[in-house]
């Protein structure tokens, strides 16, 4: 994977962390999973976006300890992330996205996220 593709998936990334629903919604493949701390628990597909605990739009996003891999269409992202938003206490995770290059675009498939406290 060549440096520009790389930086382009860490573009994306940090896309999803502060755009809004809407525009996060447009970067998700279809029955896409997102694994989040208890209680909220394993979501998919629609359920995605109706859960609460699915927060897009912070206003500053750090990702650090940044590591990617890649094998042919498929891409995963590590990194350690401190997020701000106004109506939200500070949230400091361990993430791993899954990214799926379908037809010249980059769709994430899986993310996970583990709280750092």
């Amino acid at each position: 994977m060549s440096r520009q593709q790389d930086d382009e998936l860490w573009q994306l990334e940090e896309q999803l962390w502060t755009s809004g629903r809407d525009s996060a919604r447009t970067r998700l493949a279809s029955g896409a999973i997102m694994v989040l701390p208890y209680p909220d628990g394993i979501l998919q597909g629609d359920d995605v976006w109706s859960h609460p605990a699915v927060n897009t739009g912070w206003r500053l996003v750090e990702m650090t300890d940044r590591s990617i891999t890649r094998r042919g269409d498929v891409a995963i992202l590590a990194y350690r992330v401190r997020a701000e938003k106004a109506e939200a206490p500070l949230h400091e995770a361990l993430c791993a996205s899954t990214w799926l290059h379908d037809a010249g675009t980059w769709l994430r498939l899986a993310h996970q996220q583990t709280p750092v406290r």
